[in-house]
């Protein structure tokens, strides 16, 4: 069965005599792109339909969206509600898809040349019909927008006007849907591939040190960016051990650049050097010499051994907050020089400090998401005071008889308190523990 006689559609037609543009597969793949076929009705559309039935004065006013076989009446006036489809080839719409965006218009349908011998004319008592196409993002014909009179009707240049412009606000409305989905998918894309990366920089799990009890936590910040906290423990040469903490300045893919640079090159600087400023100082020439960004680092570093008394190494900061080392009676005290940042200047400052750790000493290192951890904003105007690092010390301190695990916990809980759970930056956790004697724990 012909579509409608003596209309010539640019890509021609199927075998059943319908335009061949109803098969075409990117246009049936905008079509379902748009997740509307077989849904119920929706204001938004109803709405616009029900604005063509009243400019045009049009008893019937469709909203359709075509695939191979049907269109599907994502809302229809006048029209019974419990019918919400027809084969493709009953009505016009088709026409629409194999006009390849063009119009159709018909005053009389029972007359016309193009209509006149349709089935639907007189099944469906069309005596005008006009109608224009809905569009995909791509210019895909989607379907259309079309009225129906009930007897022949001579259409006024303002009413297909309005028309166009009420089709075009379809398209727009379906146009909009795609994108916000398109938006949504990519974002829950962004934050998977956001927290794998940033997952990766981190290791999977604390190698276990000889004598000593050893705990990490990571707490990301409220989003879903990558951002240069690290941390890493690790086994430099014979009984020497190497501990880092790490914040990269900034966040995405630059970031996450140099925080893989810092790790791998510290990895490969702990087995020929047991100094931490050296080794930071190092970083500091790799960094610049590999250079691509503005990005800068500022590290916590310390080589350590096990004795007969507990644990001694040296501890270097370089522009990072200083490490803290919780007694086993209860005092805690910070440990660490301040040094120069990394990755800006080639001349660095770097000063390693000795450190003991006996029985029941704990040594805790930290970014500065922990000190500077705000309440969230509910008021322009109201004062968002920090954590702070006395009350980080005074948190450390009530660790008393706690595992290294416990402590990061405990720390963890105390600082997601005072940002209510929704920090504005990513904060790392590493403790290292000298257990007391069994049954003294």
């Amino acid at each position: 069965m012909a579509a409608v006689a003596g209309v010539v559609f640019p890509g021609g037609l199927r075998q059943d005599g319908l335009p061949a543009a109803l098969s075409d597969p990117a246009r049936l793949a905008a079509v379902r792109a748009t997740g509307l076929l077989d849904t119920g009705p929706e204001e938004a559309f109803d709405d616009l339909a029900q604005l063509a039935s009243t400019v045009t004065g049009c008893a019937r006013a469709v909203i359709a969206l075509v695939d191979e076989r049907r269109s599907f009446w994502k809302s229809a006036v006048g029209i019974d509600p419990a019918t919400r489809q027809d084969p493709v080839g009953e009505g016009f719409c088709g026409v629409l898809v194999g006009l390849g965006g063009e119009p159709f218009v018909v005053d009389d349908a029972a007359t016309d040349l193009r209509t006149r011998d349709h089935p639907s004319v007189g099944a469906a008592g069309i005596g005008a019909w006009a109608g224009y196409p809905v569009l995909g993002p791509g210019g895909e014909v989607l379907g259309g927008m079309y009225v129906i009179d009930d007897v022949p009707h001579r259409w006024r240049p303002g009413e297909l006007k309005s028309l166009a412009t009420l089709s075009r606000a379809v398209s727009n409305e379906l146009n909009l849907r795609r994108t916000l989905t398109t938006a949504r998918e990519a974002l829950t894309a962004s934050r998977d591939l956001a927290r794998s990366l940033q997952d990766s920089l981190l290791p999977p799990a604390l190698v276990p040190v000889p004598g000593l009890d050893v705990a990490a936590s990571y707490l990301p910040a409220h989003g879903d960016r990558v951002v240069g906290d690290f941390y890493d423990l690790f086994q430099a040469t014979g009984r020497w051990w190497c501990t880092v903490m790490g914040d990269v300045c900034g966040h995405g893919a630059e970031a996450a650049k140099v925080t893989a640079l810092a790790r791998y090159t510290l990895r490969a600087e702990a087995t020929r050097h047991l100094s931490p400023a050296t080794i930071l100082a190092n970083l500091n020439t790799a960094m610049l010499d590999q250079r691509g960004s503005d990005r800068f680092l500022t590290a916590a570093y310390a080589t350590f051994r096990a004795t007969a008394g507990g644990v001694a190494g040296r501890l270097c900061t370089a522009g990072h907050p200083p490490a803290l080392i919780r007694r086993a009676d209860g005092r805690v005290h910070p440990v660490g020089r301040t040094g120069t940042l990394l990755g800006v200047l080639r001349e660095v400052k770097l000063t390693d400090v000795r450190f003991r750790l006996s029985p029941g000493d704990t040594l805790l290192l930290y970014t500065d998401g922990a000190t500077e951890a705000r309440p969230p904003a509910t008021d322009p105007d109201a004062v968002r005071p920090q954590f702070g690092e006395d009350a980080l010390a005074r948190v450390l301190a009530e660790c008393g008889g706690m595992t290294a695990e416990q402590v990061v916990t405990h720390v963890g809980q105390a600082i997601a308190r005072h940002d209510h759970g929704r920090p504005d930056d990513d904060t790392a956790l590493l403790a290292l523990r000298v257990p007391p004697p069994a049954g003294n724990q």
